[in-house]
């Protein structure tokens, strides 16, 4: 079974290794064990799960945890083709940007007068210190939260735990009441918590627009001798 289990690990992608330091023994925890085998077993059932096997942990590898500056929760990744890519709210180049996007860039164009990409993929903030975290890293094709309560939540809780307990003066931008509940034990006098309605279009127009927390952010950011994020999506 221990020869399963590594190998079943190596097949999955390697973690950056500031990430695997500062969460120890969690990414090899019998839980996270438990959870590859229940992927594997899902895919052997022919069952097709998104994102792909190496950008599940995209959000971590393209924002190591020394460079982490915002932090943005969402939920689930999108469960339609070619859409989720291991970044929350982003989609890769090429796909409809989805409604909650949409509503996103709207804001951002307010907020710092940025044009509206013509495309969904977030990349360029992760790369710029922006961990795009969603609380569950993978779902079946076509079945929202249909990876809900088989591991993932808890390692997602210990990204957040560590963020908050070994870095500080970090922005936490949580939209919508679960990312709110995800991150309620964050250390407001050691970090900026910015906290609004989802940008969902069936919430939006409850305090979404019009909070602009780019430019909130990028100012508490500079206030602390941190180089701010350039928002532009290119």
């Amino acid at each position: 079974m221990f020869l399963v289990l590594n190998v079943l690990m190596k097949q999955e992608l390697s973690l950056d290794p500031s990430w695997k330091e500062v969460l120890g023994d969690e990414y090899n925890a019998p839980y996270m064990q438990k959870l590859r085998l229940f992927l594997d077993e899902e895919r052997k059932l022919g069952k097709t799960i998104y994102p792909p096997k190496d950008e599940i942990f995209a959000a971590l590898n393209l924002t190591p945890f020394d460079q982490v500056k915002v932090v943005i929760i969402g939920q689930d990744p999108y469960h339609g083709p070619n859409q989720a890519h291991g970044l929350s709210f982003s989609v890769k180049k090429g796909v409809k940007t989805p409604p909650s996007l949409v509503n996103i860039y709207k804001e951002l164009h307010e907020d710092m007068g940025i044009n509206i990409p013509q495309h969904g993929n977030l990349e360029n903030w992760a790369r710029q210190g922006v961990l795009l975290l969603n609380n569950v890293l993978t779902v079946e094709h076509s079945k929202a939260g249909s990876h809900h309560k088989q591991g993932w939540e808890k390692f997602t809780d210990k990204i957040i735990e560590v963020l908050n307990e070994k870095k500080e003066n970090l922005v936490f931008i949580l939209w919508g009441s679960p990312a709110q509940k995800k991150a309620a034990a964050v250390n407001e006098k050691k970090h900026f918590v910015l906290k609004s309605v989802h940008p969902s279009p069936l919430s939006s127009y409850r305090g979404f627009f019009g909070s602009k927390p780019f430019g909130q952010a990028n100012q508490f950011l500079k206030s602390k001798g941190i180089k701010e994020i350039n928002w532009e999506i290119i």
